[in-house]
């Protein structure tokens, strides 16, 4: 079986999100509980021969862009190496991951080597008292320097993802918008999403556009820019900046009829919706001895099954779904 994953909205499915580890260096509280969560036994994570057998089905199956996320994936021990493995794979364009920077300073070069294409880095406040509040450890500084360094080594456009709280970041937003001014960075506004554990109440939800009239408050009109096929950000540049500003709005105005995204978690599960709870463990399947065909066949029925969109943020709440880290970004 070859082909295409098209699913019965005429959404064609070209971009995988592959966890690659469930374990993370922060805290982040929108991403994982207080108490904490659970981790899957050693064994039960995907081999990086699993991963990468994975990913060569998918790319026959139409995948073209991959990323990594986690948990934190540089936790992962010579992660180096499996994004030199993706990349060398037929038929897969671009590599590339979210990390929360704390550790890429050090692994930047290598990475680079291996063939990761682009990055996100994941920050949500410019000040280092807010910083370990946010995210429940230090390391800010390891963070900006990280900014720098990828800046440096060529990743530009830089996307720096920032997720908007009401009364815990929401001031900083126009300082984030700054950051766009002189540096070839896209700083992107993500609104708070409901997770298992997470504690999301709407009392600390910002939707997009009040966001976007903060900062045009103060930096004036947004210039709009042209929208890319299946982008998950509605893009500006303030007047005379040289990066831009994207929001994403998956809660207020969501755009699940332009979705092209599937995700497999850490421990193997095949999720084609972030925010719905329906798995298929593609991992027992490998484990079991089973024909790429069969694979095949199980991740084509799966996206068949995909919603035409999520269910709505005060739906979601009360939905059972795995917290944010067992997911993937």
């Amino acid at each position: 079986m070859k082909g295409t994953l098209t699913d019965r909205f005429g959404r064609r499915h070209t971009y995988l999100r592959i966890s690659v580890t469930e374990r993370c260096n922060l805290r982040c509280h929108y991403c994982m509980p207080a108490e904490g969560v659970e981790l899957s036994p050693r064994s039960h994570i995907l081999t990086f021969e699993e991963i990468e057998r994975l990913t060569r089905l998918f790319a026959q199956l139409g995948v073209r862009q991959v990323r990594l996320t986690g948990g934190e994936p540089l936790v992962r021990k010579d992660v180096d190496k499996l994004v030199g493995l993706i990349s060398a794979i037929e038929g897969i364009h671009s590599v590339t991951m979210t990390t929360n920077g704390i550790l890429l300073e050090r692994k930047l070069q290598a990475l680079r080597d291996a063939g990761l294409t682009g990055m996100n880095i994941s920050l949500d406040t410019l000040l280092e008292n807010r910083f370990v509040e946010i995210t429940r450890r230090p390391g800010i500084d390891r963070v900006l320097s990280a900014i720098d360094a990828a800046l440096g080594a060529g990743y530009a456009p830089l996307k720096i993802n920032c997720v908007v709280m009401k009364g815990v970041n929401d001031d900083e937003v126009v300082s984030f918008a700054e950051m766009t001014r002189n540096r070839p960075l896209v700083v992107r506004f993500i609104e708070y999403m409901p997770f298992s554990g997470n504690g999301w109440n709407d009392r600390f939800f910002v939707p997009w556009c009040e966001t976007r009239s903060y900062i045009e408050e103060r930096l004036g009109a947004l210039v709009p820019l042209a929208e890319t096929p299946h982008a998950t950000a509605r893009e500006f540049r303030a007047p005379g900046f040289q990066g831009s500003i994207g929001f994403i709005s998956s809660m207020s105005d969501h755009f699940c009829d332009s979705c092209n995204r599937l995700r497999i978690t850490a421990d193997g599960n095949l999720k084609v919706c972030l925010f719905g709870k329906r798995e298929v463990s593609l991992r027992d399947m490998i484990r079991e001895g089973r024909s790429d065909e069969d694979i095949e066949v199980v991740i084509a029925e799966a996206v068949q099954r995909k919603e035409a969109q999520h269910a709505g943020m005060y739906n979601l709440v009360d939905d059972e779904n795995r917290p944010m880290i067992l997911i993937g970004g």
